[in-house]
């Protein structure tokens, strides 16, 4: 056995067949899962490569290889005992790569590809022999397909519902998009793209002999061990480069590293689609702090490591440091989470941000509290965090891409390091306000107003996110706005569940009469405000009750909440709830947003180019807004296994199974299949008979708003899945 870290052009240049036996399972890897994250990480080394760093590299992982015999003068040939998934991939976007370079008449930069895709002619007698990969029998035909042709996007193709296609269509898209961007610097794209593919990622190759047991070391490797955590990484190159005695290490060992192998750093932490020990991605946030640089959690190790050698850092010392940050870290996260503490202005940004999901402006966050770099004034600091803050919350509301926050940050952090401590809060307010591209604007008054006033905003944002909204208001009611606050404390968090004070079942207990006013009824309920908090075992009881008479919501409400935030519905005299009573709550909460979350005077968040905004995402609502759906219209599950199952669109863009509701497309289909993952817009079918499913419908939402489906976000559903 040998192993060897190898870049893609080790591993495919030489004559040879890489084969994948007949019982492993076919290409499975998926665009949200699989095909994204690997992209985006091809697209920073390029990036990093055009910006002239030369040592920009991404590591891929571990495949495993068996030698099998062969005849003297004939091809040599690898079985892949692990890894096919991720050599598949390899090849399928190279050839996606080489296509769009050759039809962007670059054939210097695409040759370089093929020979890593195709053997050479005379070094084979079968045609199967042709391609350095060679798939399982299920998935070969549409393999030769898409490899053995130039395939543009728009092709059609025969084998299109196969994964492989897919695949390889969307390395296409992707690849004609990012060449596209400067046409004044093709070639330099060009060749940039290429080398990062070919020479800039790398793989662990555990190369077996023929007569080695490859399933054991498969065993081993796949079942009877953990991998190792970056973090594990850090720690193992860490002490191997402290130049103290054993004894000394072993000290160091439980005065500063010990403490990141306890449960709250070994917590697992979700990062966009991905989760990581908090150790790791605390790691790779602070390599961004420091380093200006973008640094995911798979590529934390190497990060670290080029870090300490290219700065000839003193190992013990940035240990030291790295600890220090880590205890006010850990401090102020343990604080945000705890639901009755009273919080300062940071430990209130970081409870906020990760309710968002938003990890990715966690580096600036480490920047301006890092106890080894001089000290922000309290106010700008307060500054800093307010203008991150109203960035995040607005672009959120408005349902803004997440696609740029990554290059956003870094960029945000290397004009902060060359300024002053001490103006770093009016700066960042400067620097965002000054964002004008889709994917980085500030959303201004206005377009919250646009947004907001009759959006069902229930639907859109999951629960976390929308209670965090709401404990806002009520904090700003309750005079958390000012630093001289007169009521006790704030609310207390995630204590209370999101209730509708117009049901959702409204029909039984708040009839109206025609149909106009059912359907505009229906269009009122998950409006911002018909929303109030309410505890669990409150929303229960009155749920669907109605709003006067005994057992009315509102003499329960009055009875049993001290919200402000609900204060207002349930008045002295009684009154009803209705429409008219909704929008007019509803402009006023959406005043107190643009309050809490204010943006600098004269702000208006205009947006340059054709695009005004862009979406994070289309929604089924967005596809009834416009007529590509109608209430009522049942959608068909496409897999044969599952022939006959259906689900109703509601008015408000749900769908309806068998008395549950759900959020999303996937939400839907994971109710059918049991599944923990399903592509929800290729799985509805608008017909049985006519493969039109609601991806063709968003594609043509898109087309209708002048959107390009290559910007479009895929956001992680995990929140929005289940029934209501």
């Amino acid at each position: 056995m040998l192993t060897l870290v190898k870049s893609p052009q080790d591993v495919f240049y030489l004559p040879q067949r890489l084969l994948v036996p007949l019982f492993q399972r076919p290409y499975v890897w998926t665009q949200e899962a699989q095909w994204e994250p690997l992209w985006s990480d091809v697209i920073r080394v390029a990036e990093r490569l055009l910006r002239g760093d030369s040592k920009a590299e991404h590591f891929l992982g571990a495949v495993v290889l068996q030698q099998q015999p062969n005849e003297t003068g004939t091809l040599s040939t690898r079985t892949i005992i692990d890894g096919q998934q991720r050599l598949t991939t390899l090849q399928l976007m190279m050839d996606a790569i080489h296509d769009q370079l050759l039809v962007l008449e670059l054939p210097e930069f695409a040759h370089q590809l093929r020979d890593l895709i195709q053997n050479q002619q005379h070094h084979f007698e079968e045609t199967e022999d042709e391609f350095k990969l060679w798939p399982t029998n299920r998935d070969r035909p549409a393999f030769v397909e898409v490899m053995s042709q130039v395939v543009h996007v728009d092709a059609k193709l025969n084998n299109s519902k196969s994964r492989i296609v897919e695949a390889h269509h969307y390395f296409v898209e992707q690849a004609k998009e990012w060449l596209d961007q400067d046409r004044d610097n093709l070639r330099l794209r060009g060749q940039s793209l290429v080398r990062a593919i070919v020479t800039q990622l790398q793989l662990v190759v555990i190369d077996l002999n023929a007569d080695e047991d490859a399933q054991e070391i498969f065993e081993t490797l796949n079942a009877r061990g953990t991998p190792l955590s970056a973090a594990d990484l850090i720690k193992n190159f860490v002490f191997q480069r402290l130049e103290v005695a054993p004894d000394q290490q072993e000290k160091i060992y439980h005065e500063i590293w010990e403490h990141f192998e306890t449960p709250f750093w070994e917590a697992s932490v979700s990062s966009g689609r991905v989760s990581y020990s908090r150790t790791s991605l605390f790691l790779a946030q602070w390599l961004v702090s420091r380093t200006k640089q973008e640094i995911t959690g798979r590529e934390v190790f190497i990060g670290f490591k080029r870090h300490i050698l290219d700065f000839d850092a003193n190992m013990l010392e940035t240990l030291k440091r790295i600890r220090a940050l880590a205890d006010k870290y850990e401090a102020i996260t343990r604080t945000s989470q705890d639901q009755y503490q009273q919080l300062d202005r940071i430990e209130l940004f970081t409870y906020r941000i990760n309710t968002l999901q938003s990890e990715v402006v966690k580096p600036v966050l480490l920047w301006l509290i890092d106890p080894s770099l001089p000290e922000v004034p309290e106010a700008h600091l307060d500054r800093a965090l307010s203008a991150i803050e109203s960035w995040l919350v607005r672009r959120t509301l408005v349902r803004a891409t997440t696609k740029g926050y990554n290059k956003l940050v870094v960029d945000l952090l290397q004009s902060l390091s060359a300024r002053p401590r001490g103006e770093v809060g009016a700066y960042v307010e400067r620097f965002l306000a000054g964002q004008t591209s889709p994917t980085t604007y500030w959303p201004g008054d206005d377009e919250l107003r646009r947004e907001l006033s009759d959006s069902p905003i229930y639907a859109r944002l999951s629960r976390s996110r929308l209670r965090m909204i709401l404990e806002a208001i009520e904090d700003y009611r309750r005079g958390f706005s000012s630093p001289k606050a007169k009521h006790e404390q704030r609310i207390v968090r995630e204590k209370c569940t999101v209730e509708h004070v117009l049901p959702q079942t409204w029909q039984t207990n708040w009839p109206v009469e025609s149909i106009e006013d059912q359907i505009r009824r229906e269009g009122y309920v998950h409006r911002l405000g018909n929303l109030t908090l309410a505890t669990q075992s409150l929303n229960s009881e009155v749920s669907n009750a109605a709003w006067l008479g005994v057992d009315g919501k509102r003499d329960a409400f009055r009875a049993h909440t001290s919200l402000l935030l609900t204060a207002e519905i349930v008045g002295e005299a009684p009154q009803p709830w209705d429409e008219e009573e909704i929008d007019q709550r509803t402009n006023r909460m959406i005043e107190e947003l643009i309050t809490i979350w204010p943006v600098p005077d004269g702000h208006t968040g205009i947006v340059t180019g054709a695009r005004s905004r862009l979406h994070s995402r289309v929604t089924v609502a967005d596809l009834l807004e416009v007529g590509l759906l109608a209430s009522g219209q049942s959608l068909y599950a496409r897999p044969k296994s599952h022939h006959g199952r259906t689900c109703e669109v509601t008015l408000d863009g749900r769908l309806h199974i068998n008395g549950d509701f759900f959020s999303t497309p996937s939400g839907a289909a994971k109710a059918i299949t049991k599944s923990q993952s399903e592509a929800g817009w290729w799985f509805w079918l608008l017909d049985p008979e006519q493969d039109l499913c609601l991806s063709d419908l968003r594609r043509d939402y898109l087309d209708l708003q002048g959107l390009d489906e290559a910007l479009l976000e895929s956001p992680s559903e995990s929140e929005t899945d289940s029934g209501d």
